[in-house]
């Protein structure tokens, strides 16, 4: 059977100071209403229903992520005590799901995009489920076929034609330099590297036990107290202990039998408040404005997010990003808009947790 899982984890740290370690960014309702985290359940939802829907987060998010999917199950919502990057999460939910059924195949999604046509989305996802299905050793990867040679995103060299839409991957290349992503372009033979992959629970797990053997056995034991009053315990004492690495780098770059399939959609990696740009439309002027509370004086190109009622005023001012919440303010360029994290890195040394 097929199983959708939806990695929820992440801290959103670049999305300060509306993203906090309890509301993270995939549960802001900033898009239309709705969060990041629905918009990826919605999507799933065209491929499979909720009994195949799974979610892993962190054990401080679960409550907000029940708020978030009220139709999924329970024991489909998986708990990690604390964030250790996709690799384990990845691993974590293969053992639980390959002990739920031994002939599990699993679709891995993020909570952070937005994605459109769904139409598109599920032609592309069913590609990748056949194409493990058919080669029960393979690890399937779903590449964005990029529009501009940004430096922020992974890529992937597609190589030769397995089937229909499917090709081999020949190599990755983590956020390479201006000159190497002009390159990989005008090629036609990269794509960016979304995050979304595709096989059996066997197959990762086979990967898993070859490239990161403490991790796997943790997974295996978990798996098997999940259902016990062990589990907690165990979960506690085993999970902070892993390394904390991602799927990508543990596994995906040095697996030796590793697919690509490209998703020709319009995708949107919100992993900054830049981003939201691609996402929100803006003004005559070029401001985009999360709030309706804002008024704007010979300003341009500014990114406004405001909670509640407040009124953000701007007279003559440029490419700024203004964050409002209702304990924190957040003021700065675009351009160094890429040194929140280490913001909040001093936040965190001077103030303990309180604005975090």
């Amino acid at each position: 059977m097929r199983y959708a899982v939806i990695m929820a984890g992440g801290a959103g740290v670049r999305l300060w100071p509306l993203s906090r370690s309890t509301r993270p960014k995939q549960v802001l309702r900033l898009f239309g209403g709705s969060s990041l985290l629905r918009h990826s359940f919605e999507r799933t939802l065209a491929l499979h229903p909720p009994e195949q829907i799974c979610v892993i987060t962190t054990s401080a998010n679960v409550e907000a992520v029940k708020r978030e999917l009220p139709e999924l199950p329970s024991a489909n919502l998986f708990s990690e005590p604390v964030g250790r990057d996709s690799a384990n999460a990845v691993a974590l939910a293969a053992a639980l799901l390959i002990k739920r059924d031994p002939d599990a195949v699993i679709g891995t999604f993020t909570a952070d995009h937005i994605i459109s046509p769904i139409e598109r989305f599920s032609a592309t996802v069913e590609r990748a489920y056949r194409a493990a299905e058919a080669s029960p050793g393979a690890l399937v990867t779903m590449g964005i076929r990029p529009n501009r040679p940004d430096t922020n995103y992974g890529y992937i060299r597609r190589g030769e034609c397995v089937s229909d839409g499917v090709f081999k991957a020949d190599k990755f290349t983590e956020k390479p330099g201006v000159s190497k992503a002009i390159h990989y372009l005008a090629s036609g033979e990269y794509y960016w590297n979304s995050g979304m992959f595709a096989w059996r629970a066997s197959a990762i797990l086979e990967e898993l036990e070859k490239h990161l053997p403490q991790t796997f056995a943790a997974v295996t034991e978990l798996a098997e107290v999940w259902d016990t009053d062990a589990r907690t315990a165990r979960l506690n004492e085993l999970y902070p202990k892993l390394m904390k690495i991602s799927i990508d780098f543990a596994v995906m770059e040095r697996a030796e039998q590793v697919l690509v399939v490209e998703m020709d959609c319009h995708w949107v990696d919100v992993g900054s408040w830049p981003a939201i740009e691609a996402v929100i439309g803006a003004d005559a002027d070029g401001n985009v404005s999360a709030t309706d509370h804002v008024i704007h004086l010979g300003s341009r190109g500014n990114i406004v997010v405001s909670e509640g009622k407040h009124l953000i005023a701007t007279i003559g001012v440029d490419d700024l990003v203004i964050i409002h919440t209702p304990d924190a303010t957040l003021i700065c360029t675009k351009r160094d808009s890429t040194g929140i994290k280490e913001l909040v890195d001093n936040i965190r040394s001077r103030y303990g947790e309180e604005y975090l």
